[in-house]
């Protein structure tokens, strides 16, 4: 039950880094934040249009990630907490770089994969 429920987690977490980074918003609707946005890519003079790419490709390789530790814990493969904590590692730098409150529940949920994995929990997945 448990390796199903962190399965899940990881992957339907993973999935909403892509989902948020890089669906368009809605013409009707101004997000609270926007890819081309980014504080420390606009501040080394990047262009809106670049930073919207490094956005999306950084979203991709975190959702990517999150869905390979998912995967590997749903096989009950030791691979699974290296992948995990790259995944959420990626993450606290996609939040990072492109800051808004609303991403603080975000950055809550990266920094505890990393502290679940470093302390070895759940410990029926090890």
């Amino acid at each position: 039950m448990i390796t199903a429920l962190v399965s899940t987690f990881l992957i339907a977490h993973g999935l909403l880094h892509l989902v948020i980074w890089a669906v368009p918003a809605r013409v009707d609707q101004s997000p609270p934040f926007a890819p081309g946005d980014s504080w420390a890519l606009s501040a080394a003079g990047a262009s809106v249009t670049s930073t919207k790419v490094a956005a999306t490709a950084v979203a991709s390789v975190t959702t990517l990630l999150y869905i390979i530790a998912g995967a590997a814990a749903a096989a009950q493969s030791g691979g699974w907490a290296p992948a995990a904590v790259l995944a959420a590692a990626s993450g606290l730098v996609l939040k990072g770089l492109w800051f808004h409150p609303w991403l603080g529940f975000g950055l809550a949920l990266d920094a505890e994969v990393i502290t679940a994995v470093a302390m070895n929990w759940p410990a029926s997945l090890y």
